[in-house]
């Protein structure tokens, strides 16, 4: 492992509103992370500065500095053992065609009633304990994965970090979506699909979790004023869910604060990148982000 040769601290508090967009801008030879919103109302905490040359360290390692806030071993736990992750799973293939089970909301969170966020292929897991863990009492956060073992190690390590508003469930977002989220007793304020699996060749496009039927039924499921947020170091992946999403024009909007002039959000706006977002970020590539809200219309007023 490569040494950390700079570090530095600062603090700084972190905006209360939802949607306060982060301050991050790391360029292709060094990288500067400075925490800053998070989604939901986030009480003041410290704001953790850390620079770092990009030379003389792995993407791994900087993401072991993203996420130090949680104390969490990266690769091993005592229940789960080593994780290996298989890259590319195949959605359509039978094994994934089954509905996940509605759990017991009740049970799941402390509050079910609280507004609720999903990350649809949430990975590690780390991006939405994060969030979980900096807006305790204000959100609940669901993490879908296709991924049985990475779903088994997150739910591990919900209960080292003692939360009650976070959950991961084994899932094929395509299958389950609708039967899932329409069970939950309290809001879909907010969707994210970051770097999902990108399917590069073309006959394996349908592949892709952003599909017609997911969007359809995420549209209907999210709440008025509620947001999607997507991204992906694709450019062919980021252009797909934006031209799906943008067809979506009678419901959704665009939210295009701080755009780059080629209509991608320049920053995150969660208040911390995903594991992949780094890894990419190191190696150069650029981040394509877009971010939309649900219209509020008069008939859902009414």
């Amino acid at each position: 492992m490569g040494s950390l040769t700079q570090a530095c601290s600062s603090s700084s508090s972190l905006a209360k509103s939802v949607f306060s967009l982060a301050s991050s801008s790391p360029s292709r030879r060094k990288i500067t992370r400075h925490y800053s919103s998070s989604f939901f109302r986030a009480s003041t905490s410290p704001l953790a500065s850390v620079c770092v040359d990009s030379k003389e360290v792995r993407s791994t390692d900087l993401v072991d500095l993203e996420y130090a806030e949680l104390n969490l071993k990266y690769k091993i736990s005592e229940e789960v053992g080593h994780v290996r992750i298989r890259q590319h799973v195949n959605p359509l293939s039978s094994s994934f065609s089954t509905p996940a089970p509605v759990p017991a909301w009740e049970e799941v969170y402390k509050d079910p009633s609280l507004p609720l966020m999903v990350d649809i292929g949430s990975g590690s897991g780390r991006f939405l304990l994060w969030l979980a863990k900096k807006n305790a009492e204000s959100g609940n956060y669901l993490g879908l994965e296709i991924r049985q073992i990475l779903v088994k190690r997150a739910n591990f390590w919900v209960n080292e970090l003692g939360l009650s508003n976070a959950h991961f469930i084994f899932a094929n977002a395509m299958v389950s979506f609708d039967q899932l989220i329409s069970s939950y007793p309290g809001p879909l304020e907010f969707v994210s699909i970051l770097c999902p699996d990108p399917h590069f060749k073309k006959r394996h496009h349908k592949r892709r979790v952003v599909q017609k039927p997911l969007v359809d039924s995420i549209l209907q499921n999210l709440k008025p004023g509620g947001k999607i947020f997507v991204q992906s170091d694709v450019l062919d992946v980021a252009q797909d869910m934006r031209d799906q999403l943008d067809e979506e024009a009678k419901v959704l909007e665009h939210v295009d604060t701080v755009d780059t002039e080629e209509g991608w959000l320049r920053e995150n706006p969660m208040g911390i990148r995903t594991e992949r977002e780094i890894h990419a970020e190191l190696e150069g590539a650029r981040i394509y982000r877009r971010l939309y809200q649900k219209k509020i219309l008069i008939d859902s007023i009414q």
